[in-house]
């Protein structure tokens, strides 16, 4: 199978990489595509490169996430996370190839008391979450040979020249920077590791049960939990403070509980994820294997401590 992958740099993009390569159906072309190479935002660049490549299928982890920039940057943001996955659709309807799109748990407004099925009614509380909704929209609406991926909390290892931070790094480096740490208390979500979610779509790629999937590591915790979690597991001794969504006053909001229920993706057989926790023991063990002393955006600790997906 010939499959071009977009936003190949970065943290999903990389482990889709390797995953693919090591499938049991390692008989992939990967076609990985930077920013660079492939803007989704440009319609006529698009239906070029998949004029040229005529891939079988289109793995989609291009978005900007930057939840809080999100919401002064509107125009940005569905260019992006909309129309990009739309001239991604209309390009697959025509050459016929599957598209494999990432969105978000942030497409809910965290008030459910059980974890949400893919057939519960979405009403994201900001511009991110708006923006992923009218792009998962724009999919359904213009090709049927579709997979739509919900998930949460995403760290991984980018590739070179990704932008290589995630919640785990940010709480790394905060941690080893000052004396107290903030975090968010009162968000609800399952970190989940790239590797891992990167394992499943190639399973659910080689398939035709097209749909809406959430995919995550199993289990559940705040970002507090997390944060103490990724202290406790790298030796970190900063003193970590929890904090309310209202006190932390990010410019987005953010929804509180946004478990997502993995049990479609479960019934068709595919490997059940692990746990969050053991998706973070793989990750610093990747960590420490490669040497990574890489720190975290700069940006990235006050955007992740609240609540960042």
């Amino acid at each position: 199978m010939r499959i071009l992958i977009t936003g190949a740099r970065g943290q999903l993009g990389t482990d889709l990489q390797r995953s693919l390569a090591e499938h049991k159906l390692a008989d992939h072309e990967l076609i990985p595509c930077t920013h660079g190479e492939l803007d989704v935002t440009e319609k006529h660049r698009v239906y070029a490169l998949l004029k040229d490549h005529r891939p079988d299928a289109v793995i989609n982890t291009a978005a900007y996430h930057r939840v809080d920039e999100c919401e002064s940057q509107p125009d940005k943001t569905f260019a992006v996370n909309a129309f990009g996955p739309w001239h991604l659709a209309m390009a697959c309807r025509m050459y016929g190839a599957k598209l494999v799109h990432v969105s978000t748990n942030f497409v809910f407004d965290g008030t459910a008391d059980r974890p949400y099925r893919e057939d519960d009614l979405p009403l994201p509380l900001n511009v991110y979450g708006t923006a992923k909704l009218s792009g998962e929209h724009l999919v359904r609406s213009t090709w049927d040979r579709h997979f739509i991926i919900r998930t949460t909390g995403l760290f991984g290892h980018s590739g070179g020249g990704g932008k290589g931070y995630n919640f785990v790094e940010a709480m790394i480096r905060a941690g080893t920077e000052r004396r107290e740490v903030v975090v968010v208390s009162d968000q609800v979500m399952s970190p989940t590791g790239t590797a891992d979610l990167a394992r499943a779509l190639a399973e659910l790629v080689a398939t035709d049960a097209f749909g809406t999937y959430h995919v995550t590591n199993g289990g559940a915790c705040s970002y507090y939990d997390f944060a103490r979690t990724i202290f406790q597991k790298t030796g970190i001794d900063a003193a970590l403070k929890p904090t309310t969504t209202e006190a932390y006053g990010a410019p987005a909001a953010r929804p509180l509980y946004t478990v997502l229920d993995n049990g479609r993706i479960r019934s068709l057989g595919i490997e059940e994820m692990p746990s969050w926790e053991e998706a973070l023991d793989g990750y610093l063990a990747r960590r420490t294997a490669r040497g990574d002393a890489r720190g975290a955006h700069p940006d990235a600790t006050k955007e992740t401590t609240g609540g960042n997906p």
